[in-house]
Parts: structure tokens; sequence; C-alpha cells
């Protein structure tokens, strides 16, 4: 998948929100426009080529404050949209540097 994807599905307003975004985005205080930000100027830091129904991967960006957020997004070639799926702002302890997981301990 690539990145000028999903931005280009934001940018067209071709997008779906899961109910589960919706509720992750509220519970870590973070808006839409923070998250669709983090993307635009985002990488993809993991890939999910075989998940149904749709490919998706895992997005690392920053807000307009530099915080870090991960968003994950599917994809849909067939008709361009995209579906935020879940959205949250990174544990440290379960990150390095915001894009590599750590180690279960």
């Amino acid at each position: 998948m690539r990145i000028e994807s999903i931005v280009d599905a934001i940018q067209h307003n071709r997008i779906r929100i899961t109910d589960h975004a919706d509720e992750e985005a509220q519970a870590d205080h973070l808006s839409f426009d923070e998250i669709f930000f983090s993307v635009f100027q985002g990488e993809i830091i993991e890939d999910y080529p075989d998940d149904k129904p749709y490919p998706s991967c895992l997005i690392y960006g920053d807000t307009f404050a530099s915080a870090p957020v991960h968003s994950v997004w599917a994809y849909n070639q067939a008709n361009q949209w995209g579906v935020l799926i879940t959205v949250y702002r990174p544990d440290p302890e379960r990150w390095i540097n915001w894009r590599v997981r750590r180690p279960k301990k």
C-alpha cells in the first residue's frame, strides 16, 4: 500500500471512520484534523496486505503540536476509499522511536 493513496482519499473526502476509530480519537483527545495532518506528513511503519476485507497499514505521523499519532487505515483499491480503523497515541513503553515495536518482555 502507498501512503499517497490514503492521502488522496482524505483530500477527496473518500473516507469512512469506524465507530471504534471515533471512540479512540475521543478517548485520546485527537481531532480528525490532527489525525489527517499526521497522515499527510506521516509514513507507513507496518503493512498488512492480507487484511480483509481490504489491505491495511499502520501510519505514524505527528500532530500540529508534534505529538506522535498512530492510525490504522484500510484502502479499497476498487473505489479508492480509505477507512480509518483505529487511532491512538503510541505508548513509549511499547515503541522505539514511535516506529518499531519493542520486544515483549
